[in-house]
């Protein structure tokens, strides 16, 4: 007889639910549409020639070690790598800091299994990461959700959240994915104030640092938080976690990303991802060591901010164009997205199949916000990417948009009276 599986699952994973990302990515895979719906890095700018040259000196010199097991922990130059790369920024680590997972999806996933039980509370922006939602639902999390506005967290509205006592606070103060906002250099220093006095970490997710158009460079929140005690010299990474990833700067392909943290606290996350994978891809961290080094990686992100800069300003200019008053949307310095506001009574979601009439795709707000967050209307909102689409195909892209836009918005009964 055959088994019912559904009543033998853990009770875990009864509620769990698709990335909505992952499942419209299904839906707009269609040549004829142009998607602004994934987060993807653009084809045209990977470093092929460079992936070929690196993955023949792996396989000529070092195959036995690059195609065997490694250290969960990472490869070891990679690791130096990394350390050596944010102690620009002001970050002060060592390899022993940093731990390589899969992808910086898996960076969340090995917090929520660390620090979460069921039922506690984890502070979150509105909206926010949704991947970092579907992370946290598998242990069980509740939200305290807190508004973003265009220069990132509302740090005068933290405070009596923080009172609740949340395990810790999600925060991605460059860039935010979806809203493009970065968190203002006061609020920073509010933040990080703020996290000290309550006892309660920040996991501060950064994929998109790196990637700013204007604007000059702001301190990372674990910087921040060592100025705060000067005098401690054992306080280093004390009470922020750093993730970030090379998935926008090479390739996602290559699943890698990385958490940094005080070295007992590695030492219990590489105990968790023993269980999960034992370790990253040796292949992958010793390709993408051999890409990165020599300062090809500097030279390849400047590279990718001149073109999402053209990207972002030829999507900005062409939304100025084309779509009408009522439509408000962001103006990001960095990162790969925007997000859209549209008029009361619009929902993002009917606009979404109607969108996809003109062949043109996107992704609606209401996936970004908490299952328990009630002060924002997502369905109000949505997040365009323009980083992936060529120049022609935004400009193209957005008029297609803005046809649905004014279909929906016709619809609305106070059009009506006023026309």
């Amino acid at each position: 007889m055959s088994i019912a599986w559904t009543s033998r699952y853990a009770l875990r994973a009864k509620d769990i639910k698709s990335s909505a990302i992952r499942e419209l990515l299904k839906i707009t895979q269609r040549p004829e549409v142009i998607s602004f719906a994934g987060g993807l890095p653009a084809n045209d700018v990977f470093p092929i020639e460079r992936f070929e040259e690196a993955c023949r000196k792996v396989l000529e010199q070092n195959a036995v070690m690059a195609l065997q097991y490694g250290e969960t922990e990472g490869y070891k130059p990679l690791r130096d790598m990394i350390a050596r790369h944010i102690a620009r920024y002001g970050i002060k680590a060592q390899a022993e800091n940093v731990l390589i997972t899969t992808g910086s999806q898996q960076a969340l996933d090995l917090i929520g299994k660390l620090l979460i039980n069921s039922g506690d509370k984890v502070l979150v922006e509105a909206p926010t990461y949704l991947g970092a939602l579907q992370a946290f639902d598998v242990y069980g999390a509740e939200y305290v959700s807190v508004p973003c506005d265009e220069q990132g967290l509302r740090t005068d509205l933290l405070e009596a959240h923080l009172r609740l006592r949340p395990k810790f606070m999600y925060v991605l103060p460059n860039f935010q994915n979806p809203g493009g906002a970065t968190l203002s250099e006061d609020r920073r220093h509010t933040l990080v104030a703020l996290a000290n006095k309550y006892g309660i970490p920040i996991v501060e997710d950064d994929p998109y640092g790196q990637l700013r158009y204007e604007g000059e460079h702001l301190s990372p929140l674990v910087v921040l938080d060592r100025e705060n005690v000067p005098n401690d010299a054992s306080y280093t990474l004390g009470n922020v976690f750093y993730l970030s990833t090379f998935s926008k700067t090479l390739a996602p392909g290559l699943r890698l990303g990385w958490i940094v943290a005080p070295p007992d606290v590695i030492a219990k996350l590489v105990q968790l991802k023993q269980g999960a994978d034992l370790h990253t891809s040796t292949f992958a961290q010793v390709v993408a060591y051999e890409v990165a080094r020599d300062n090809f990686l500097d030279e390849h992100v400047r590279k990718l901010r001149d073109i999402y800069r053209e990207r972002r300003d030829i999507m900005l200019a062409a939304l100025a164009q084309y779509f009408p008053s009522e439509v408000r949307w962001t103006h990001p310095q960095g990162g790969l997205f925007l997000w859209m506001s549209l008029p009361e009574g619009m929902d993002a979601n009917d606009l979404f199949h109607e969108a996809l009439k003109h062949y043109v795709a996107f992704v609606p707000g209401n996936s970004f916000f908490a299952p328990s967050d009630q002060s924002q209307d997502g369905s109000r909102h949505l997040r365009l990417n323009f980083s992936h689409a060529r120049p022609d195909e935004i400009r193209e892209g957005i008029r297609r948009l803005s046809t649905a836009v004014k279909t929906r918005l016709e619809q609305l009964p106070f059009v009506r009276r006023r026309s």
